[in-house]
Formats: C-alpha cells, sequence, structure tokens
C-alpha cells in the first residue's frame, strides 16, 4: 500500500510539473507584439540611412541618430518622422568624416 502511494504522489508530481510547462509555454506565445515599424539601417562613408516600414495598424514615430567617429564632428539626429500604417519612410544624415555608430529609435 505504501508503494502504491508513493507511485500516486510521484504521479501527481509529474502531471503537475507537465501542467506548468503547458501553461508557461502557452503564456509565451500570448505576448504582444511590438508595435514598432522595422527599420534597416546602413553607413557608407560618412552618410548613415534608415529605411523603414511600419506593417502595424498603429502610427511609429522614428528618428535617426547618428554617432561620429572624431571629437569635434558634431553628432547628428534627424527631426521624429510619423510612420503611418502600411507607409515607408527613409531617414538620411552624416557626418564631416567617419560614423561610429547610427542607429533608430522609436516613440
Amino acid at each position: 500500500m505504501r508503494t502504491t502511494r508513493r507511485v500516486a504522489a510521484a504521479l501527481l508530481v509529474v502531471a503537475m510539473v507537465g501542467l506548468v510547462l503547458a501553461a508557461s509555454s502557452s503564456a509565451a506565445q500570448e505576448r504582444p507584439r511590438r508595435r514598432e515599424a522595422a527599420c534597416r539601417t546602413s553607413v557608407r562613408g560618412s552618410h548613415a540611412t534608415a529605411d523603414c516600414f511600419n506593417p502595424n495598424p498603429r502610427t511609429d514615430r522614428v528618428q535617426l541618430h547618428v554617432e561620429c567617429a572624431h571629437w569635434w564632428d558634431p553628432d547628428m539626429d534627424t527631426h521624429p518622422v510619423e510612420v503611418g500604417p502600411a507607409q515607408y519612410v527613409q531617414l538620411a544624415e552624416r557626418c564631416w568624416k567617419e560614423i561610429r555608430k547610427a542607429w533608430v529609435s522609436h516613440r
């Protein structure tokens, strides 16, 4: 009779672990998607370009930021631009010399 209780307890633990794992995987699938435009940034010499497309039903505001490589070259930012649903925008900015880093922020 003791072994029956031990087997039942072990089966109960295994079933509970299975339920917890199933609940966590379904919760991971139900996470909301990010509502940002998809942007691709490219750098060629002293010019940076960002191509953004918004596949979402809500408007996104994008802004290109450029960090210049030299201390005397000022970092540059474009004005924020609204990208409506199913719209495409291209943002461009430049440094006098080389670019260290370029990225897009979303609001």
